[in-house]
């Protein structure tokens, strides 16, 4: 099994948004190390592993160097600041994957913009390693707006669909 980079992006996200503090996963030479506290300390863990494995030590590097940026909270609260103001219902994401509007390549939509949904319409898929959870509405009224596009990475609570109730 390899990991792609989207892969280790991914599972650093999750990390990132879980309760877990230290988190270490090993995959054939690939070896991931996070910790959310105190740094791990690089000497002691680049000994042994440039004792026994070089390569992971590369690999180890640059993962903790790069940062997970979290979502842009300040357009998501403008927006939802925005349709509060107009009335309107956000459609939030119920967990963080990759969000879809459609069932398949190629077949139409879900729901558009216009379309009147109750709280089981089916609005959107979102994909979290390989399994598709639906997206229940949870409101009544017209699809207003379309926030989050198809294809994009979304987070718990991140507005995807504003209704007019």
């Amino acid at each position: 099994m390899e990991l792609t980079e989207d892969d280790v992006l991914h599972i650093l996200k999750l990390i990132d948004e879980s309760k877990f503090d230290y988190f270490q996963l090993e995959v054939g030479e690939l070896k991931i190390t996070v910790s959310k506290g105190d740094p791990i300390p690089l000497s002691s863990s680049t000994t042994t592993a440039s004792s026994a494995q070089p390569a992971k030590t590369t690999a180890v590097e640059p993962l903790k160097a790069t940062p997970v940026a979290p979502a842009p909270q300040s357009t998501a609260s403008n927006i939802d600041d925005k349709a509060a103001a107009e009335g309107l219902l956000p459609i939030t994401a119920p967990l963080l994957g990759t969000f879809y509007v459609a069932p398949e390549p190629g077949a139409p939509p879900f729901v558009q913009v216009g379309t009147a949904i109750t709280e089981d319409t089916t609005v959107g898929l979102i994909e979290v390693m390989k399994v598709f959870n639906s997206v229940r509405a949870n409101v009544r009224g017209t699809v207003s707006q379309m926030v989050a596009q198809n294809g994009q990475f979304v987070e718990y609570g991140q507005t995807l669909f504003l209704v007019k109730p």
